[in-house]
């Protein structure tokens, strides 16, 4: 099949091997070493290839590895240069895009033909725009630009008035921006501002070397410093993690992803798991698994009591395994729903710990004070499981126990409110028979309860999922390693009440 024209811009990143949801399900015919994908950025959907053989495909990868490299590590000069080469109507290679974009030949530009000519430019345009611009350039009135409306086209397309305005507010009549006066401006928008500094920026950004040799600035060179990475409103320091990552895992903000599997709607929506690797480059740490029982004996993942499509727990522990820390080498977190009878649940931790290996975490970080959390740093490159854990002293072969679910008791609080309980004494467990089991309040029949299996309580370090203790008790008794979901509902009751 014909494969359609793609900007460079627009790749997300490039996956050797059979490592998307499509090459795992259809893609058996190829050798894993043929085959590779090309994610793009935004809702559109993966490129899957196969090469006749290995080196073609190796060579594809690292081509566009390397193009995309280029391609982000280019200079707001040289990007501007490419630009700036739309309005030169002579330029040999501005017409070989001309040409190439104007599909019937007919040297005149559709819209459709305009839109095609910016791609190739790597040039992003909001449609809306790009067509209000295309019809006020359109002066023949034939929906087609030509000659001197193309023109004016690509200089308007890269007019930006409101810089104009600005950097005649500061040059005055003659145009040109002296030193002193970007020293001026530097002021006012409360940046360094001494005449050294101002003079450095010229030097740096000032595209006209007689200009630059008198310490004056052009319009051009105005704009090259605005458009670049100094001149963003951004600390360029905050593009990387620059907070000190030492601190126990409370005291940061976990970005985290609720129901991460559904690309689209929560109720009849395309499970997949390419909705957790895009969720992981983007620079998710907490991503959720929704785990029921399959078929087979594999546990599926997908929204429960809806028509929302199911996928394998191991393909999406495979998936976040190959992208988890692509972005990023701080630890993330599964957070298990788990709707899975005790054998499945065997299976799920036979599973987690198998395909990820060592970096799924199973015990505490040696020479770590268990009343402590450890840090971000002391987690790099690790993998925790969010879910319930049995009591220590049950933690034995014949060791099942039924907990309350955290996650079921908040969504039981949406319908209803929840009685005050007074509290109680602790007891331990060893003091209740084995059929009777605990809850935050008290005990708790079987029927109330779902079941853990001590595999996959075992895999549960450092991110318990218990039932709220209400605040008095969590203040009294702190649980480092003990973590609970409340809804809004409870959160603002929370508030309302010892806010």
């Amino acid at each position: 099949a014909r494969v359609p024209a793609v900007s460079v811009a627009h790749i997300e990143g490039v996956r050797e091997g059979r490592r998307s949801e499509g090459l795992r399900k259809h893609g058996a015919a190829f050798p894993e070493r043929h085959c590779f994908t090309l994610a793009f950025k935004g809702r559109r959907k993966n490129l899957d290839l196969a090469a006749h053989r290995e080196e073609d495909a190796r060579h594809w990868v690292q081509g566009l590895t390397k193009l995309m490299g280029r391609l982000q590590a280019m200079s707001q000069m040289e990007k501007l240069d490419q630009r700036r080469a739309v309005s030169l109507s002579r330029c040999g290679w501005i017409h070989g895009v001309l040409q190439r974009a104007d599909r019937n030949k007919d040297n005149k530009m559709s819209f459709r033909e305009v839109k095609s000519m910016l791609r190739m430019l790597n040039i992003d345009m909001d449609d809306v725009y790009a067509s209000k611009l295309f019809k006020e350039c359109d002066h023949s009135g034939n929906e087609r630009l030509e000659g001197r409306e193309l023109e004016e086209f690509c200089r308007r397309l890269l007019r930006r008035p409101e810089l104009e305005e600005l950097f005649g507010r500061y040059s005055g009549e003659d145009q040109v921006l002296s030193a002193e006066e970007l020293q001026d401006f530097l002021r006012d928008q409360g940046e360094e501002s001494s005449l050294r500094q101002a003079r450095t920026i010229i030097r740096t950004y000032e595209l006209n070397e007689k200009a630059k040799k008198q310490d004056l600035m052009m319009l051009d060179g105005f704009m090259m410093y605005l458009l670049s990475a100094a001149g963003d409103i951004l600390n360029q320091e905050h593009t990387k993690v620059h907070q000190d990552m030492s601190q126990p895992l409370s005291h940061y903000f976990i970005s985290s992803s609720h129901n991460t599997y559904l690309t689209r709607n929560q109720l009849g929506g395309t499970s997949s798991t390419e909705a957790y690797v895009r969720a992981l480059r983007a620079g998710c740490r907490c991503v959720e698994l929704d785990c029921w029982e399959g078929s087979d004996g594999e546990p599926v993942v997908y929204h429960g009591h809806t028509l929302t499509s199911k996928i394998l727990f191991r393909d999406v522990i495979e998936s976040i395994r190959d992208s988890a820390f692509e972005n990023s080498p701080y630890p993330v977190i599964l957070s298990l729903e788990n709707h899975c009878g005790l054998e499945q649940q065997a299976t799920m931790a036979r599973h987690m710990k198998a395909i990820l290996g060592d970096r799924l975490l199973t015990q505490p970080l040696q020479g770590q004070d268990p009343h402590d959390l450890p840090s971000p740093e002391q987690l790099k490159e690790k993998i925790l499981v969010k879910g319930k854990k049995l009591p220590e002293p049950w933690q034995e072969p014949w060791g099942v126990t039924s907990l309350l679910d955290p996650e079921e008791e908040e969504e039981e609080e949406e319908e209803e409110e929840e009685e005050k309980v007074p509290e109680r004494s602790p007891r331990r467990v060893r003091d209740f028979p084995r059929d009777v089991v605990l809850g935050d309040h008290g005990i708790l029949g079987a029927k109330d309860a779902s079941q853990v299996s001590p595999e996959l309580s075992a895999l549960v370090v450092y991110c318990q999922a218990v039932p709220f203790p209400g605040l008095a008790q969590a203040l009294r008794h702190p649980q480092p390693c003990q973590m609970s979901s409340f809804s809004e509902r409870k959160a603002r009751k929370l508030i309302k009440e010892a806010g």
